[in-house]
């Protein structure tokens, strides 16, 4: 069976959502070429941060489904159009079946960003976390975040150093956390 061709109990004649695999780093360059069809419409979620690096704080954005998007479209019109996309790998498929979502998944995907495709949020260390100073003279040293100061944008970390264990406040700014960004979804 070619890359095109739908097994007899796929429903294509009515506009569904469909999971589309991307290139990597290419999701938002998919969506974009697909946006411009008529018939198609795309959703490609997005996060957007700043995150110290040992380059200083860097902004960064991502797809929040790494290497897939979303695109509504009746297959048996676009599917063509869509696998031959720009940056657009194939459709996602279980047996000879696109892969399709719910109304429901995309609108609560929707709602839980906020409306839009792109979401701001802010990475901040954890308690008990493993995290390394970036900036000022504890420049380098790792530690384990103690506690947090929300109010003064300050976290303190133990550092073993001097022949001790010893507990010193920085901003957060200068602390590059370990964790990676990760969005709450109460998608079922």
């Amino acid at each position: 069976m070619s890359k095109f061709e739908i097994g007899d109990n796929q429903i294509f004649s009515e506009a569904r959502w469909y999971v589309l695999r991307t290139r990597p780093k290419s999701e938002h360059i998919a969506a974009n070429a697909l946006a411009q069809r008529s018939g198609i419409e795309v959703y490609c979620p997005r996060l957007k941060f700043r995150k110290m690096t040992s380059r200083g704080k860097v902004t960064f954005t991502e797809a929040l489904f790494q290497g897939y998007i979303f695109a509504h479209f009746s297959v048996q019109q676009h599917l063509r159009t869509v696998s031959y996309s720009n940056a657009i790998l194939n459709v996602l498929k279980f047996g000879n079946q696109c892969a399709s979502v719910s109304d429901v998944v995309i609108s609560q995907l929707r709602e839980t960003m906020g409306g839009a495709d792109l979401k701001n949020i802010e990475i901040t260390p954890e308690l008990g976390e493993e995290a390394e100073i970036c900036l000022g003279p504890f420049k380098g040293m790792r530690g384990t975040v103690s506690d947090l100061c929300h109010a003064d944008k300050r976290v303190w970390v133990l550092l073993d150093f001097l022949g001790r264990v010893n507990n010193v406040q920085v901003p957060i700014a200068d602390v590059k956390a370990k964790q990676n960004p990760v969005i709450a979804l109460n998608v079922h």
